[in-house]
């Protein structure tokens, strides 16, 4: 299951991998346990149909889809910016990432910012692997497994 979370057009959280509805909803509410007005809704009909139609095959960057970031670092926002950037099809090694952002000495930090990503498949931080071949790793309910999913997919969209 996928989810998001955001108010008008502006995306402050999204959520892949979850096994059940039941899980992402949990883990939502669990995470915006400070908010009142959290609701269960459709609140952006566009935003769910491209991601119905990515998970089915078509190509789509999400490059428009504005976020709500925390507090981000002048360094967090680069490396943001450059992972949005990555075509479909595409990877990159976190080494690569971060010489592309313009800090060629920081793949692991640049794996730090990917471990903590609020926005996958939107960030698609799946996209940047390991050097030598591995995958690194995936934050979600189900890991790495997701990741080969989506790289799969994406390897058929390009």
């Amino acid at each position: 299951w996928w989810g998001t979370v955001g108010r008008g057009g502006v995306l402050a959280r999204s959520y892949c991998g979850f096994p059940t509805k039941t899980g992402l909803i949990d883990a939502i509410r669990k995470e915006n346990s400070s908010v009142d007005d959290l609701e269960e809704a459709d609140w952006f009909v566009g935003l769910r149909q491209r991601l119905e139609r990515f998970a089915q095959g078509t190509p789509d960057s999400f490059s428009d889809i504005e976020l709500l970031h925390p507090v981000l670092t002048a360094f967090q926002k680069k490396i943001v910016g450059a992972t949005r950037k990555i075509p479909i099809g595409k990877t990159y090694t976190y080494g690569e990432l971060a010489a592309k952002a313009g800090y060629p000495r920081a793949a692991r930090a640049v794996g730090t910012v990917m471990s903590s990503n609020r926005f996958p498949i939107i960030v698609p931080c799946h996209r940047v692997v390991a050097s030598g071949g591995g995958l690194g790793g995936y934050t979600n309910p189900v890991g790495v497994s997701l990741k080969v999913q989506l790289l799969q997919l994406e390897s058929e969209m390009a």
